[in-house]
């Protein structure tokens, strides 16, 4: 018999994991000759998400949990539950039903089609801000162009073969990508759409802070095109400078020196300003290299359910 584990990232989901666990019962039952394995990954979370995924392990839930030490982040718990996936394929998908259950039958039909990688691609974005789908809109449009890859709808609502699975457990680096490493390992693939639903409980974890900060970790972790973009500002700066250096011999001949002072000016600040954004950019990938060499692992488990 088939075997499909499904991944649960959780970061305070007290509210949702036995609601969400309800909702996934109801959509196995109609999924023929699959076996089920279902894992939830507690990302350090501040409630009793763990204590009550425990309790109902003990009740009879069929469910595998695991708890870290500390918040790792998301990737961290995705990749922590594709470690310990032991299915003919896996589904990764959120415990707040924002990835609607109800497209699971859907996903598995496809896999038996032949598809290695099933990719959950959102209808819509729900209610989010407008700021908020402008920043998503943003970052989706720099990723395809660095990468070549249409990422525009992507989401971590996926299914993957065990060929796949095996790949990426394989992967060496400590700063992962899940969205975009499912796009890059290739195979053949396609795309399930649905409705982005409602949270059930609680509010979205991820400030604009944090929405940044992930975006540029991202960026740093799976493009080069930063590094490239220092070479423009380069050119830039130089166009600029020898423009104004021309204007500056112009205005001694006319023995109006004095002139060129504003223009002098501007260029020191254009070139510190270029110079120190260079230096940035180049230390956030120092950060990033310094941060693979050390090797530390990606998650440590502190508590275990099985």
């Amino acid at each position: 018999m088939q075997k499909l584990s499904i991944i649960v990232p959780c970061y305070n989901e007290s509210d949702t994991v036995e609601v969400f666990y309800e909702e996934l019962t109801k959509v196995e039952q109609t999924i023929e000759d699959m076996e089920f394995e279902l894992i939830f990954v507690n990302d350090g979370s501040k409630d009793d998400t763990f204590e009550i995924l425990e309790r109902m392990h003990q009740n009879g839930c069929g469910l595998k949990a695991y708890s870290f030490s500390r918040n790792f982040g998301k990737e961290a718990a995705m990749f922590a539950g594709l470690h310990k996936a032991t299915g003919d394929c896996c589904i990764v998908m959120d415990a707040d039903l924002q990835h609607p259950p109800a497209v699971i039958p859907k996903m598995v039909e496809l896999w038996r089609q032949g598809y290695e990688v099933v990719e959950g691609t959102k209808i819509d974005r729900g209610k989010e801000s407008v700021a908020h789908k402008l920043f998503a809109k943003m970052f989706y449009s720099l990723m395809n162009k660095c990468m070549g890859m249409d990422m525009s709808n992507s989401s971590d609502f996926k299914l993957l073969d065990r060929k796949v699975i095996d790949i990426l457990c394989a992967l060496k680096e400590r700063n992962t990508f899940f969205r975009a490493l499912s796009f890059w390992v290739g195979f053949r693939s396609t795309i399930v759409e649905y409705e982005t639903q409602e949270r059930i409980a609680g509010s979205s974890k991820w400030s604009y802070f944090s929405l940044i900060k992930y975006a540029l970790s991202n960026v740093v972790s799976f493009t080069f095109w930063p590094l490239y973009l220092i070479n423009v500002i380069g050119a830039v700066l130089l166009v600029v400078g020898a423009g104004m250096g021309i204007d500056a011999v112009i205005s001694f001949f006319r023995g109006h020196a004095i002139d060129g002072y504003p223009s002098l000016v501007i260029l020191m600040w254009l070139a510190t300003g270029g110079i120190m954004s260079a230096l940035g950019i180049i230390g956030i990938y120092i950060a990033k290299i310094y941060d693979e060499l050390k090797a530390r692992p990606q998650y440590i488990i502190d508590g275990v359910i099985e």
